[in-house]
């Protein structure tokens, strides 16, 4: 008699039981470990858009200049499991770098934020679809460490702004580097505001670094957004992970 040693794919726990057969007479697995997120899982999978390896390349491909077809085409799936492996991950993207809240105590929940001093704060240009429904990403970012603070999406007006600046509130700024956008000057205090492009090139290069590792907001190409909800996830999901340090 052979035994095989089965092991969760997910949380690498050895408690497994069987768990009956798939339509196809694979045998099916349940993990017992309470930590694990999935649960149940094959060991041979027939269709390689189930396989956990497959998922994370398609997040890493999404984030390096791949496309929903280019990702599709290399790992031999459907761009639908490509389109809804991704949209599975906006639930957990956020908006406010929260690698900056350190706790004051173990015991309380009281959290305080670490100081930013002075911030680089700008607006990128994109479009969704057509070049007439612009999509513009806001964010902000320290001015000495670079660390990205805190982003949102929506169109060039006073109220996405405002949004941002709701975010950056608890960060206790007391300098920001804008560039001449009028929304700026509306809503900043004259004493707090310095604007100009002298002091907003880290945030600039910023953009750039997008515009290079992510397909969809390269200039002059055939590679865009097709819908607003993919649109904002992939540029979350750029941010979250090598911005904020998220393991997303």
């Amino acid at each position: 008699m052979t035994f095989i040693a089965v092991q969760c794919p997910h949380c690498d726990s050895e408690q497994i039981v069987k768990r009956g057969k798939t339509h196809r007479g694979t045998q099916r697995y349940l993990c017992q470990n309470t930590a694990c997120a999935r649960g149940s899982f094959l060991l041979d999978y027939h269709n390689r858009g189930c396989l956990p390896e497959v998922k994370q390349q398609i997040i890493d491909m999404s984030l390096n200049a791949s496309g929903v077809r280019d990702t599709a085409r290399v790992l031999r799936i459907s761009t639908d499991t490509v389109l809804s492996e991704l949209k599975k991950k906006e639930a957990v993207l956020e908006s406010v770098n929260t690698a900056l809240l350190r706790t004051l105590k173990p015991d309380e929940r009281t959290v305080d934020i670490q100081r930013a001093g002075e911030a680089e704060m700008d607006e990128m240009w994109s479009f969704v679809g057509k070049k007439s429904h612009q999509r513009w990403l806001w964010h902000a970012i320290d001015h000495h460490t670079g660390a990205v603070l805190a982003y949102v999406f929506g169109r060039r007006k006073d109220e996405v702004f405002l949004q941002l600046k709701t975010l950056l509130e608890p960060f206790g700024l007391t300098r920001f580097y804008t560039d001449h956008w009028g929304a700026y000057s509306r809503h900043l205090d004259e004493d707090v505001h310095s604007p100009g492009k002298r002091n907003t090139q880290k945030i600039e290069r910023k953009h750039l670094t997008l515009r290079t590792r992510i397909k969809r907001l390269v200039r002059k190409t055939i590679c865009f957004s097709k819908t607003i909800q993919m649109h904002d996830i992939v540029l979350g999901l750029f941010v979250n992970r090598y911005a904020f340090g998220r393991a997303v």
